[in-house]
């Protein structure tokens, strides 16, 4: 197989999330929802409802490509994200595991070179394989307006889960490591480094036409660490997939950066960036995009995910849900050239509605269908634009 190139596919340069990352000015911005399959959906709670845990939903591929369809099929983005999770790389690696129902994410904690040199680099890719596989399965009945989009977490956001043993609020272990031994913890980021870019090179292969790099907890970091654990690895991985595939958009999230997006932007390499809830448009306009060449002017616009969920009993649906969508739009304009990934949508109480919403405000001359799955009396319904409307507040 050349390398750079798909097994069995080719990327179409037509999808309109890969044009405007490509410098195209589009009328109407591209969309995506970050977490856009979960929990809200009652047809992803009928499918999770059937397996032993989450991790075994992520590495079942008929169930995890279905998973990822379902968001597209009721809503018809423009992006498709696979349906997996950041740590499914540390699992690979051969870290001790385990989501646990009201508490996340529970690892075993790494806390020196012991635990790292039980990690194993070379059964990254034969465990993630069905990861692989996934993206396989979805991209095959993408259609001409859905682009498949892979994902993994950053070395420095990955590595918080790892040392901490789960989420955390002060990320106390992992700070006390990296700052009293940064070499010793710059053996992990290396590991980190080296899975990453093999993980996201493997999805590339199986079909992701971009791929996005979440650093979640990038902001809790000074200049000084930010500097050496978010952007350092984050160039090193652009760089290197860039010299296997010239032609894939990489997009970089550091949320909660502040100031610190225009260095990354700057330094990185990336072709896009997203931007959390508390970056202003015009800040973005006037500072962050002339940081970047033409192809990497592209912004996704975040809005709160409580803000597209709206069922709290102080927001009023009707006023508040407008004006998100207005500002969102204002955003847009100012950006020139942005797509958009509107929030998290990781909360269980969010609404359908809202969400359908946000179809029906983004006005559409696309009449194709979002993937192709002529077999399925589901998508029967879902053939033409109107009728893909009507069921959005079924």
């Amino acid at each position: 197989m050349k390398e750079g190139k798909f097994p069995s596919m080719e990327t179409d340069p037509t999808k309109p999330l890969l044009r405007a990352l490509a410098g195209e000015t589009l009328a109407t911005p591209p969309w995506w929802l970050m977490r856009q399959a979960g929990r809200y959906l009652p047809e992803y709670r009928q499918i999770r409802a059937k397996t032993r845990d989450f991790i075994e939903l992520c590495l079942t591929p008929a169930l995890a490509a279905e998973v990822t369809l379902q968001p597209v099929r009721r809503y018809g983005m423009d992006g498709a994200i696979l349906f997996s999770d950041i740590l499914m790389l540390p699992h690979a690696l051969g870290q001790r595991l385990a989501f646990r129902e009201g508490e996340g994410p529970v690892l075993e904690p790494i806390e020196d070179h012991t635990g790292i040199a039980r990690l194993d680099l070379a059964k990254v890719m034969p465990r993630l394989e069905p990861v692989l596989e996934t993206v396989r399965r979805v991209r095959a009945v993408l259609g001409a307006q859905t682009a498949m989009i892979g994902f993994a977490g950053s070395p420095w956001t990955v590595a918080t889960y790892m040392v901490e043993g789960g989420g955390s609020r002060d990320f106390r272990r992992v700070k006390t490591w990296a700052y009293s031994d940064a070499q010793g913890f710059d053996a992990l980021m290396e590991v980190l480094v080296q899975g990453t870019i093999e993980y996201l090179a493997g999805q590339i292969e199986a079909g992701a036409e971009l791929v996005q790099l979440f650093d979640s907890w990038a902001g809790v970091l000074p200049e000084a660490a930010f500097t050496r654990w978010v952007i350092a690895p984050t160039q090193r991985i652009v760089e290197a997939l860039k010299q296997r595939f010239p032609d894939c958009p990489v997009i970089g999230f550091p949320r909660s950066a502040g100031l610190l997006y225009e260095r990354y932007i700057s330094e990185t390499g990336v072709d896009g960036i997203g931007l959390d809830p508390m970056v202003p448009g015009g800040y973005a306009r006037e500072r962050l995009q002339p940081l970047t060449g033409i192809a990497a002017r592209h912004h996704q616009i975040e809005a709160d995910p409580v803000d597209l969920s709206v069922v709290v009993p102080f927001y009023n649906v009707q006023t508040y849900a407008p004006e998100t969508l207005r500002s969102l739009r204002a955003n847009a304009r100012q950006l020139g050239r942005p797509y958009t990934r509107l929030g998290h949508i990781g909360i269980t109480w969010a609404n359908l509605g809202n969400n359908g919403k946000l179809v029906l405000s983004k006005s559409s001359n696309d009449s194709k269908p979002p993937f192709d799955d002529s077999n399925s009396k589901h998508f029967e319904s879902l053939k033409s634009p109107a009728s893909r409307r009507i069921r959005q507040f079924q």
